[in-house]
Formats: structure tokens, sequence, C-alpha cells
């Protein structure tokens, strides 16, 4: 192949990076995503580089880290005149495009804006040209998007509006359990997700440019709150959903696990209500597996598919009642790891690799696939000479020695046996888990004394380098 391939980046929403079938998942239906795999690499140690929206979707555009782009929260915009790796890519022949949540902006109703098209000139200045932005489900009650106009025309915005509402009045009183939600209103056609789907197959089925295409594909779940129809909750039995890790943290804990706790509201929940909440959950990401599905029949259909690339991964992962917690915003293991497949034009025979890896790890995958300028000043590092080598290869197992993530006023780095938690400003450990002796991190070590030098050795030799200051005594 002489011409430049193409690129689908799939990034769904909070899809937890432990529930797949090619992850070992024993119950989710997942076959569309577990060919992928078949046919590709799956990297099984992939973390985000911040367990919350907009900070994490600000680290893959721009290649730098939380404390280096400075939005720690959602509550702050990522600058659209940063590095992007998007206008790197277009900048290199690319045709770009973008369907669904980029979530790279607060998507608040009083923010002076009403509708996702009154900021399709950040997105142009991200690099994007063709551009179809929706919201998550919670936004949708109150920002318009093409996804509200659609439901409007179709008579269904009513009571699509109201469900959310009724849902959010009840998560604003404290009163909500995801065990108790009710299905969608919705007919699973007209989905938040099946619409992003669908949109993605018309992209497909009419681009006829001479250039190489990237194309977002930004599915907005399986993001909370899990208002999968009754259709695809149907597919799983609550019984046979495994159990979450239902113990809660001891404390002293700090102060963003103590939000989250307070947040999710899972205090006494058994270890049935977890089932439940998880078919709920599951049954938004067999809905989008479905739709992977028909997205890749039409690139079969258009011939596209031999010279193509495709790439699932998500912003973070979601606790899913693990510690009794929902959410995100915790350096816990089920909001940390993310699903990384990585799949070259053709087909290959599929193999894991088990190396740690993160988010600007893909970005800097993704400009190596369109032979784009690097980011500057990024230490993302390509994983498609390992994809391309094959399982054989002396390298196919490499991965970084650490990573980070970072969110509010804390900074985690984690290698393959530690996982450490500082705050920020001062470096104090707060948490600190051995995940070799307790892979649950149900032991939180960080004053524990037979392990300082270990602590300080992954402050020293790693944390003081990204946050760029000495340790404050």
């Amino acid at each position: 192949m002489n011409k430049k391939p193409n690129i689908i980046f799939i990034f769904p929403d909070q899809h937890r990076g432990d529930i797949l079938g090619c992850m070992g998942d024993p119950v989710v239906i997942t076959p569309n995503l577990d060919k992928l795999a078949s046919e590709g690499v799956v990297f099984t140690e992939c973390f985000t580089n911040s367990p919350l929206c907009i900070p994490a979707r600000a680290t893959l555009m721009t290649g730098k880290y939380v404390s280096e782009h400075g939005v720690i929260n959602n509550n702050m915009e990522a600058s659209s005149l940063s590095q992007s790796h998007v206008r790197n890519i277009r900048d290199a022949g690319y045709h770009t495009a973008v369907i669904g949540k980029t979530h790279l902006y607060e998507h608040r109703a009083n923010s002076g804006w009403s509708h996702t098209n009154d900021k399709i000139d950040v997105l142009r200045e991200w690099g994007f040209e063709d551009i179809h932005e929706i919201t998550g489900p919670i936004a949708s009650a109150r920002i318009n998007s093409p996804y509200t106009d659609y439901l409007k025309e179709k008579g269904l915005l009513k009571d699509h509006r109201k469900y959310l509402i009724e849902y959010y009045t009840e998560w604003s009183r404290g009163e909500a359990k995801p065990w108790k939600l009710p299905p969608s209103p919705l007919p699973s056609e007209d989905q938040l997700d099946s619409y992003t789907g669908q949109k993605a197959v018309e992209w497909i089925h009419n681009y006829n440019r001479k250039k190489p295409f990237y194309l977002q594909i930004c599915f907005p779940g399986p993001h909370d709150p899990f208002d999968s129809t009754q259709e695809y909750r149907n597919k799983y039995k609550a019984e046979e959903m495994p159990v979450g890790i239902l113990e809660k943290p001891k404390q002293p804990y700090p102060g963003n696990v103590n939000f989250v706790l307070n947040w999710s509201g899972l205090d006494g929940m058994t270890e049935s209500q977890n089932q439940l909440m998880k078919t709920y959950y599951y049954g938004k990401i067999t809905l989008i597996d479905e739709w992977i599905g028909k997205i890749i029949k039409t690139l079969e259909e258009k011939e596209l598919l031999d010279n193509t690339w495709l790439i699932y991964t998500s912003d973070h992962g979601e606790m899913l009642g693990d510690h009794m917690m929902s959410h995100k915003i915790v350096f816990y293991e089920g909001a940390l790891r993310i699903p990384l497949i990585i799949k070259p034009p053709g087909s290959t025979d599929g193999w894991q690799c088990k190396g740690l890896t993160d988010h600007i790890d893909i970005a800097a995958s993704l400009l190596d696939i369109a032979k784009a300028k690097t980011l500057e000043n990024s230490e993302g590092r390509s994983l498609i000479p390992q994809v391309l080598a094959g399982p054989e290869d002396q390298n196919a197992q490499k991965g970084k020695n650490v990573v980070f993530s970072q969110v509010l006023q804390y900074t985690m780095v984690r290698n393959e046996r530690y996982k450490l938690v500082v705050r920020t400003h001062n470096l104090k450990p707060v948490e600190f888990y051995d995940l070799k002796n307790d892979p649950n991190e149900l032991e939180n070590r960080f004053n524990d004394p037979t392990l300082q030098e270990v602590r300080q050795q992954l402050i020293d030799l790693h944390i003081s380098k990204i946050l760029n200051h000495p340790k404050d005594d």
C-alpha cells in the first residue's frame, strides 16, 4: 500500500478496562471488540493519565501530563490553542472528523452557549474539519445538540429529558441508587450511542475524498447514568454477574476518596444490588459493541478495511461498586485501567502486550501511523513498532517503567508492583498499595515504615521529575 492508511479512533466514555471478553470478563457480550482483539494487539496494562473526563481528554489531545496542561478538573476548559495531535495529523495530509462527545470543555447550560454547534469553531482550532458533536446523557437534558434535534423531530425529546431530569433530581437529593434506575424510555435504535454509531456509519459510507481520513468516534456511553434499554438489560442475568470488591476503604483516606464515597451513595449496597447495577452498565457496552460491528462492516463494504487502522480505548474507567464507589476521580484500578486494542490494516494473529502504557503513548501512536509531526516535549512512546513487529519480537512486551495519573490536587505513580498517590503540592503520600500482595487494594500502606524507602524512591525518581519541583520538607 503506497497510500497513507486511514485511522479510526473509537473512544467511548468511562469504559472500564477489564470489562471485555478479550480481557477475561466471564459474562460481557463484546463479540465485535473481541474479534478486533483477535486481529490486533490488546495492551492489557493501559492506564488513563487522569481518572476524569476533561483532564484525560486534554492529555490525549496534547500529549502533556495534567500538571503540564493545567486542566485538573471538569470545570475547566482545555485550551484549543494548545498543541494537538489532531491538528498535526490534519497538517500531515489527513481529512479529520469527529462524531460524538468530545468533552474538551464543560457541558453546562449556563456557560454562555446552548447548542453544541455553538462550539464548532473551538473544535476546528483543535484540528477537526468535519464536526458532529453531541453531549453525554445528563448534559443532553439541558444542552441542545444534533442529537436532541433528532429526538425532537421524532417526538422523543420530552420523554428523554423527563427521564434524565427525574434521575438528576434524585441524585442531587442523594437518593439515586444505580440499581434502581429504570430503563431508558427510548427505543434502542434512538439511544445516544446508537445515534453516534449510525452517524459514524453514514460518514464512512459517504466519504469520497482522495485524502486519507482520521475519524474519532466518541461514544457517550457507557458513562453513567446506566440508562440501558430493557432490551439490552435482558441480555444479562444479574445472578451471573461477577461481584465487585465491596470492602469500603479504611480511614484515613484522602479528600478525593471521601468525595467519591459520598457522591456514590452506595453505603449498604448488597452483592445482589451490585450485580443488578452491573447488568445495566454491561448493557450499554454491548450496544456500543454492536455498533462497532456495523462500523467494521461498512469499512468492508467500502473496501477500506485493508487500509485502515482501528484503535479502541477510553478516557478512564468506572468504579462500578468497587470499594463502595461508582464513577471515577480515584486511583483504584477500576477507575484507572482502560481498554486498548490496536488493529493494523488487514488481518493479523491477535496477541497481548503486558507492558505499561497510557494516553500519551496512544497520542504518539496515532501520529506515528499518520507520519505526522510529533508533539513537543511529550513523553509519549509510539506502540506501532511493537504492533507491526509481532509477539515474537524481543520488544513485544516492552512498556514504560512507570505510568502517571493526576486529578484535582493528587498525583499517582504506578509501576508493575506498587502504586503511590501523593498530594501534588507537597508530595506527601496519602495512598500506597503493594499490587503484588494486595491486588484488590485493601491495605493502604502510605505510612508503613517498612516501605518508606520504596515510597521515597518513587517520589525522587519519578514524581518529582514530572512535577518539576523538589520535595517540600
